[in-house]
C-alpha cells in the first residue's frame, strides 16, 4: 500500500511516496505505546524544552551573553555528544563572531523569507551547527512547522519507504528540509485521523524514536556510499563534510582540532590535530581531504607541510582509486614518502559514527556534573 502526497509551494513541486502499510501499524503500536505508558516522560521533555526556546523571543536573542549562549546551544538533544558544552559553545562563538551568531539565528528562526532560503544562507555562513541542531531548533520554536532532522529520522523515513533521503551533510538542503517537514506534516495528519490528540512534529519525532526506529534497524536501510552517484558540483560539499568530520574526531580524541590551518610557508591544510607534550612542543597530524582537483597540488602542499618540523604525519584522505594514486605519485619524494598516512573516506564517516555515538552514551551518564566542566 502506497500512500502518495502532491505537493506544490513557491520553490517546489512534486510527489511524494510513502508505505502507508508500515506507517498505520507503527501508529497503532504508537497508540499502545502511549496507552501504556500514561505521563510520558520523555514528551513531556519535549514540551519542556520547547518552552525554553519560545521563552527566547527575536528581541531577547538580540541581547544573549555568551555566558546564556552556553545554556542555550548546550540544551538540545545534539550536542549532547559534546560533554563540555562550553567547549562547543566557545568553538561556535570563535569561528562565527557571536553577534554575527545570534544574527543569524535570528534570521533562521524568526526571519519572513521562505525557510529554503534562511536555512541554505545558515548552513553555508556558520561552523559548527549543523542541520540537527537547525532543525531542533526550528522545530522547538514552531513544532506544527519544522520537523527535527537527523540520522535517527532519516532512518524512519527509509523504513517509511520515502526516496531521496539525506545521506549526507550536504544533502540537507533547505529544498530537501522542506520536503521533509512536508512529510512529517502528513504522518502528523495521519495520526490525527488515528484520533490521536495534541500533535505536533515533536510527538512525530517521538513516534520516531520509540516505534519506527527500532524497527528499521531490522532493515538494511542505509545505501552504500559507492552507490550513491555524486555530481561534479557536490564534490565540495562533501570535501567540507568530510573536513568537518576529521576535526570533530580529533577533538573526541582529545587533541586541540582545527580547519583551514597556515602551518608552514605556502601550506595550508584542510584540518591538524595538535597536542602539546608538557613544555616540550607540539605535535602535529596534518589532513588533506581530496575529493577532486589536482593530485599534483595535493603532494605539493603536504611537502610544503614536512617543512614545520612538529608535523609527526601527514593523512591524505580519499576514495581508494585516488589513494593509489597518491601512493604512486608520492613514492621516491623523500619529504612525504616517510610522514604519508593515508585515510579512506568512509573509514572517517564510520569512525564519526561511532565514536559519536559513544559519545552520546558516555554523556548521557552524566559521569561528570556540568559545575565541574
Amino acid at each position: 500500500m502506497i500512500l502518495k502526497l502532491v505537493y506544490t509551494t513557491k520553490n517546489m513541486r512534486g510527489e511524494i511516496f510513502m508505505n502507508s502499510k508500515k506507517l498505520i501499524n507503527s501508529i497503532k503500536e504508537y497508540k499502545k505505546h502511549v496507552s501504556k505508558i500514561g505521563d510520558i516522560e520523555a514528551i513531556n521533555e519535549r514540551n519542556e524544552r520547547k518552552q525554553y526556546y519560545q521563552s527566547w523571543t527575536e528581541e531577547k536573542l538580540k541581547t544573549m551573553t555568551e555566558d546564556e549562549f552556553v545554556e542555550y546551544i548546550g540544551k538540545l538533544w545534539s550536542m549532547i555528544v559534546w560533554g563540555n558544552k562550553k567547549y562547543i559553545a566557545d568553538k561556535i562563538i570563535e569561528s562565527n563572531g557571536f553577534n554575527n551568531v545570534k544574527n543569524m539565528l535570528i534570521d533562521l528562526l524568526y526571519g519572513t523569507r521562505d525557510i529554503v532560503e534562511r536555512w541554505n544562507n545558515f548552513y553555508a555562513n556558520i561552523k559548527h551547527i549543523g542541520p540537527s541542531s537547525m532543525s531542533e531548533l526550528l522545530s522547538y520554536i514552531n513544532p506544527n512547522e519544522y520537523v527535527i532532522c537527523n540520522k535517527i529520522t532519516c532512518a524512519c523515513f527509509r523504513y517509511l519507504d520515502v526516496e531521496n533521503i539525506p545521506a549526507y551533510n550536504y544533502q540537507y538542503t533547505g529544498e530537501n528540509y522542506k520536503r521533509l517537514c512536508l512529510i512529517a506534516k502528513n504522518i502528523r495528519n495521519e495520526l490525527q485521523k488515528e484520533n490521536v490528540g495534541n500533535v505536533d512534529l515533536l510527538v512525530v519525532d517521538y513516534m520516531f524514536w520509540d516505534i519506527i526506529y527500532p524497527l528499521s534497524k531490522n532493515e538494511k536501510l542505509i545505501e552504500a556510499i559507492d552507490d550513491i552517484q555524486i555530481e561534479k558540483d557536490e564534490k565540495q560539499f562533501i570535501h567540507n563534510d568530510i573536513v568537518n568530520q576529521i576535526v570533530e574526531i580529533g577533538q573526541w580524541l582529545g587533541f586541540e582540532s582545527k580547519s583551514e590551518v597556515k602551518i608552514a610557508d605556502g601550506a595550508v591544510v584542510d584540518a591538524i590535530w595538535q597536542a602539546q607534550i608538557g613544555n616540550m612542543g607540539k605535535v602535529i597530524y596534518a589532513f588533506e581531504v581530496q575529493t577532486h582537483g589536482s593530485i599534483d597540488s595535493l603532494i605539493l602542499n603536504l611537502q610544503k607541510a614536512t617543512n614545520n618540523f612538529a608535523v609527526q604525519a601527514i593523512v591524505a584522505v580519499s576514495d581508494e582509486k585516488q589513494i593509489e594514486k597518491i601512493k604512486k605519485e608520492s613514492k621516491g619524494i623523500r619529504d612525504i614518502e616517510k610522514k604519508l598516512k593515508t585515510w579512506e573516506y568512509r573509514e572517517v564517516i564510520e569512525m564519526h559514527d561511532c565514536l559519536e555515538r559513544s559519545n552520546e552514551i558516555i554523556n548521557n551518564l552524566s559521569l561528570v556534573p556540568d559545575s565541574f566542566i
